[in-house]
């Protein structure tokens, strides 16, 4: 638990009230406004995602490198979603972000899976459910760092129950907006259904990123370790 009266608990707490508020946003954006406003919900999603950024370099000037890496690894989580675009529910970009965020915090984590997930729908389409996607995969992301930072994702097997709830995780989510968008009316039998229906999908997800991370984690850890010391990137993370 982060001390409130400390500087970094106060914005560790702004961080929590920015994530919890842009899923009620996105909720009402899509109700008001339905599916062709979802740039505009994208945007706002955007600007909920940066105010976090921005306060976790409020007492030092950020250096171009330390932004490059963030892109660099929203690149990788977005090509190896594309790479895998023959098999949809197959995402290593799940484990990219978490990865991301073990090494560079949660603020980072955010960024990178909010990032991919909007980059990487320049070539599967922009949609409604973009927003979605980048809130949830920016969720992961920041609970991973979090998780990181509070010492329990050190184990290979904390770990990996990660990721495969975390593939669950982003699944239940964008239920939401397929509940909202295409069930008509809502009833709880409609919501069930749903959810039971994207079981499959979602295990697929779930077991995928959890292999990705038994593969990709340890190696790509230790060299991200190498490179934040070697640079000095996101020491105050």
């Amino acid at each position: 638990m982060s001390n409130p009266t400390d500087p970094q608990g106060r914005r560790l707490q702004i961080i929590r009230w920015a994530l919890v508020a842009a899923l009620p946003c996105l909720l009402i954006g899509f109700t008001l406004m339905g599916d062709r406003n979802y740039g505009f919900l994208s945007i706002l999603l955007i600007l909920l995602m940066m105010i976090p950024f921005f306060l976790s370099f409020e007492k030092r000037r950020p250096e171009a490198r330390e932004l490059v890496v963030i892109a660099v690894m929203a690149g990788i989580g977005a090509l190896g979603r594309v790479a895998f675009a023959a098999l949809p529910q197959v995402k290593p970009t799940s484990a990219v972000v978490i990865i991301t965020a073990l090494a560079f915090g949660p603020e980072a984590g955010f960024l990178t899976g909010a990032v991919a997930a909007l980059t990487s729908n320049l070539f599967f389409g922009q949609g409604p459910w973009t927003p979605w996607q980048m809130f949830s995969w920016g969720l992961i992301g920041f609970a991973a760092g979090m998780f990181g930072k509070a010492g329990w994702l050190r184990s290979r097997l904390s770990l990996a129950v990660f990721g495969f709830l975390s593939g669950f995780g982003f699944g239940w989510v964008m239920n939401i907006w397929y509940v909202i968008g295409f069930i008509q009316p809502i009833t709880y039998q409609a919501v069930i259904g749903a959810y039971v229906s994207s079981f499959w999908f979602d295990f697929t997800h779930a077991l995928t990123t959890l292999i990705f991370l038994a593969v990709l984690a340890k190696p790509w850890l230790r060299r991200l370790e190498r490179i934040k010391t070697k640079f000095g990137l996101l020491e105050n993370s």
